[in-house]
């Protein structure tokens, strides 16, 4: 059997003279690459033939993190914290999450890719933790903080497929975020909480493969139970090969 092909969502920004750029974190593709895949990278802003193109070669996409989502997409207003929106990945990335929970493709979402699974099946989101939950922990690290620190702990809820993955009900993870869930998606099912409650991972009941998880694994691959998350997205999309 062939290594599954999985695409990456990315994001734009703009080099020193202006031109646009298309971006993602190289650590998403080495995690993913270890855990026995391909990595393939999906640009935003894509054409809705290209999408439906690229859909019928992957074999499971994971949705990564970035910047935050237009709230007039989970029926809010603007936030003068919400900041680097980008209405042409928001589009992008609903189309394809549309298309992965109808046709029962593998995906993970990780940070704002939990947040644009969530407003995608009809959830809403905190615009910033911090003003709208005031007692909550901070959940956006401090900017000299190494991508590997550990923040804080989650509690994985029993008899989810992420406590099944992970193989614990309890870890410290790393944490990059200033927006969480408000409203679940009624379709979702809470698989983790941090300390404070904020939501920090959800599944997909009865999907072959549909998790999603608020911190950053792909920075954690000197965990075992990181680098299973990565290889359990991997050997769905094995299954759905042979399947």
């Amino acid at each position: 059997m062939k290594s599954p092909l999985i695409g990456i969502t990315t994001y734009r920004t703009r080099n020193r003279q202006g031109y646009a750029q298309i971006c993602l974190n190289e650590a998403y593709v080495t995690a993913l690459e270890g855990a026995g895949a391909q990595p393939c990278l999906i640009p935003p802003g894509l054409s809705t033939a290209s999408l439906e193109g690229l859909l019928g070669r992957l074999d499971g996409v994971i949705f990564s993190g970035g910047g935050d989502i237009q709230p007039e997409r989970y029926g809010s207003q603007p936030h003068p914290l919400v900041e680097n929106v980008d209405p042409d990945r928001d589009q992008t990335e609903l189309f394809l999450l549309q298309r992965l929970v109808d046709s029962g493709t593998p995906f993970l979402g990780i940070c704002r890719g939990m947040q644009i699974i969530n407003v995608g099946l009809g959830g809403s989101l905190f615009e910033d933790i911090l003003d709208q939950r005031p007692d909550s922990l901070r959940h956006q690290s401090p900017d000299e903080w190494p991508r590997d620190r550990l923040a804080h702990p989650v509690q994985v809820e029993p008899d989810t497929r992420l406590c099944e993955v992970l193989g614990q009900s309890s870890l410290q993870v790393n944490s990059q975020h200033h927006q969480a869930v408000r409203r679940l998606a009624p379709a979702l099912r809470p698989a983790a909480f941090a300390p404070d409650g904020v939501l920090e991972a959800c599944e997909l009941p009865d999907h072959p493969f549909g998790v999603a998880v608020q911190w950053h694994p792909e920075w954690l691959q000197a965990h075992p139970p990181m680098q299973a998350l990565f290889r359990s997205l991997v050997e769905a999309c094995c299954q759905r090969q042979s399947a």
